[in-house]
């Protein structure tokens, strides 16, 4: 076993990990319309940069933890970095849009690798007391890069080549490879288990399908046939996962894993928590950009709070000692209901104080939810079974937030378009460059108006889930289950 400063260290490198991912995710949705000049890339395409990430690392969550357990989570964990720095490299040097989306695939498959043994390491790594700490460590690396991926890439942007932004992940990927090898231990799972093939064929179509049906629902409609049959196809898939999970001699998920409340309402929680946020996300950058003209980066420093809520909340969380569970979750689900419905209130003549004010109350939301729900959710995995756990945990979260943005992104856009003109388009920065472009005060505020309402309606839905959660967890979660931690984050 590590002594107690080089497990921090490897935390560290975990941390390393964990940013270079969530850089790389926003950090491309400030370079799409860059590449759409540059590349001369359809919408199609440019929906395809995303989804194809999407589609593998969903599908790849599962078997990326189990082969973690069997073959070494270190090892597994350099070669997804090696992979995951040439992926970074060829995104950045693309000539074409197919190369792009083939790149962005591979960065899927590296991604899923080291989401699903990061909190397997955390297993191993921490007992029951200094876990909650490491894991608020980890999800505050995880959301750092929601602000820094904009401020980055909209500086490189401005002055570099927009493969810059893939760039960026190369000197993070090099550190992590280098303390990851320094610090983070080997460790295994069951190591004779056998190879679940059928399992991983209906979990990789599964979660595939329904991630795929969820995107493309969110992106057109909910009544469209090809979305629906994605989502039919990827739940039928699941469910014969579950079918063929009883019946299989080593099965690649422990299905008694959902009859202890503490695995089943820690992941439920995380998932919820996920919904409410990358909805938040989904909306917070077009309001700053179309309806306050904020450049890419003047978005990433008005994101800001949300981290730094998000470390406080974190912060007193693991302060609160011996305390239950499920009471810290609750309270932690209640304040990002309170700032959502909060949110509601924003219009498009709104100051930044007002936002700046409800976006930190919801960082401090997560902070109290997130760490708890996962530490519940990972203490109830063995180290022997950590890596496909661990997967299960990321893989749900994974749908979570998908199907939040698709929900909250179909429930804006919805109430949008009744509020505009055809002339307006089906987007808010479409109405604005339309408005713009006709020189029509009259058009850009009924633009602006619509969006703000449509997010309002968006945030209620938001924060109604995050208050249901909230009701849930003083039911799910096991009296029993404490808040242990280590003061300090």
């Amino acid at each position: 076993m590590t002594t107690s400063n080089a497990r921090w260290y490897a935390l560290a490198a975990l941390a390393l990990c964990t940013v270079a991912i969530g850089l790389d995710s926003t950090a491309l949705s400030v370079a799409l319309p860059t590449l759409a000049r540059d590349l001369d890339a359809s919408t199609g395409d440019l929906q395809w940069f995303t989804t194809s990430y999407l589609l593998v690392l969903a599908a790849a969550l599962l078997p990326a933890g189990m082969l973690g357990d069997r073959f070494g989570r270190k090892r597994m964990l350099l070669c997804a970095l090696v992979v995951f720095g040439a992926a970074s490299a060829a995104c950045a040097y693309a000539a074409s849009t197919g190369q792009l989306i083939a790149a962005r695939a591979v960065l899927g498959l590296a991604s899923a690798v080291i989401l699903a043994l990061m909190g397997a390491v955390v297993t191993v790594l921490f007992d029951e007391r200094e876990r909650p700490r490491a894991l608020s460590v980890w999800v505050t690396a995880n959301a750092l890069g929601v602000p820094l991926g904009p401020l980055l890439g909209g500086y490189l942007l401005d002055h570099f080549h927009w493969g810059s932004v893939f760039l960026i992940n190369l000197p993070l990927v090099a550190a992590g490879l280098i303390a990851v090898t320094a610090w983070v231990p080997e460790s295994y799972g069951d190591r004779g288990r056998r190879f679940d093939l059928p399992g991983v064929v209906l979990s990789a179509g599964g979660l595939c399908a329904l991630t795929y049906g969820i995107i493309k629902a969110g992106e057109d409609s909910w009544s469209d046939v090809p979305a629906q049959i994605s989502i039919a196809s990827g739940v039928l898939a699941l469910a014969g996962l579950a079918l063929w999970q009883r019946r299989a001699a080593a099965p690649l998920i422990d299905l008694d894993l959902f009859r202890n409340r503490a695995f089943l309402g820690g992941t439920l929680f995380a998932t919820l928590a996920g919904f409410s946020l990358f909805g938040l996300l989904f909306t917070l950058p077009q309001l700053f950009q179309a309806v306050g003209g904020a450049n890419a980066f003047g978005t990433g420093l008005r994101l800001l709070p949300v981290i730094g809520g998000l470390m406080a909340g974190a912060r007193i969380a693991n302060r609160l000692t011996a305390r239950p569970a499920r009471n810290v979750i609750a309270a932690g689900l209640a304040l990002m209901a309170v700032a959502l419905f909060a949110g509601a209130l924003t219009g498009p003549d709104t100051g930044y104080g007002w936002i700046a004010a409800w976006i930190t109350l919801a960082g401090i939301g997560l902070g109290f939810t997130l760490p708890p729900s996962m530490n519940a959710a990972l203490g109830a995995l063995s180290p022997e079974r950590s890596g496909v756990g661990n997967g299960l945990i990321q893989a749900l979260r994974q749908v979570g937030s998908a199907i939040g943005v698709a929900v909250l992104g179909m429930v804006l856009n919805a109430v949008y378009r009744d509020g505009v003109p055809p002339a307006a388009g089906d987007s808010v920065t479409e109405g604005v460059a339309a408005a713009r472009r006709l020189g029509d005060p009259v058009l850009l505020a009924q633009v602006r108006d619509a969006f703000t309402h449509g997010m309002s309606v968006s945030l209620i839905v938001a924060g109604a889930v995050a208050a249901v959660g909230a009701a849930l967890a003083l039911v799910v979660m096991p009296a029993g289950e404490k808040v242990l931690a280590e003061s300090g984050v």
